[in-house]
């Protein structure tokens, strides 16, 4: 596979604040920030492309999350993975997703709001939190051959930090969907009534 992170959930730890800068409430400092922005520009004309890696790396390396994903639980042949249009499609969205993360990076409650819906939105899709690292995992597979020499461990750490807090939102938002999922149900189920009281 030869992505050494590849699986490992990206769940690092905290990064350090170097003297200089300052913490966000994401974990992300400025330098990281500058990072992520100054090599998404670069990333941005692959898009495409880093979908459809990110995409048939993640089947390859954990085939099991290709039973959250309809249209492709039975395709075995990766080939066939890497030219079709349903994949290139939800590699996009993801891809789109990320350019708005980076975008948002400066106003964090509109990306905490944006990560949180999508957490809630994966509920429905029935995707569990525990495929989510996964994601941020294969994107840096993928950009990294990309970006060359460009491609720093300070880079790698900016986007795993920044993988790391989109994800623990996401979680939240998934588990907030299967409370209140689970809450209207069990109020619906004390509000029909009985039919023996009811009975005359």
């Amino acid at each position: 596979m030869g992505c050494a992170i590849s699986g490992s959930g990206l769940t690092a730890r905290a990064p350090e604040i170097r003297a200089g800068e300052e913490e966000t409430p994401a974990g992300l400092t400025a330098n990281h920030i500058r990072l992520i922005k100054e090599s998404w520009r670069l990333i941005q004309e692959d898009i495409a492309k880093v979908g459809i890696i990110m995409f048939v790396r993640l089947f390859e390396t954990h085939p099991e999350c290709k039973d959250v994903f309809f249209l492709f639980r039975d395709v075995e042949d990766l080939e066939r993975l890497r030219t079709s249009r349903e994949l290139r499609a939800h590699g996009l969205r993801v891809m789109s997703f990320i350019e708005k993360s980076v975008a948002r990076l400066d106003q964090l409650e509109r990306l905490e709001t944006l990560a949180l819906e999508l957490g809630k939105s994966h509920y429905r899709y029935n995707a569990p939190p525990k495929y989510y690292g996964y994601v941020g995992a294969e994107f840096i597979c993928a950009v990294r051959p990309i970006l060359k020499d460009r491609w720093t461990p300070e880079l790698e750490e900016a986007w795993k930090t920044l993988f790391q807090y989109v994800t623990s939102i996401m979680r939240e938002g998934f588990l907030e969907e299967e409370r209140n999922k689970r809450s209207n149900t069990q109020t619906s189920s004390r509000e029909r009534p009985d039919k023996r009281s009811t009975a005359i």
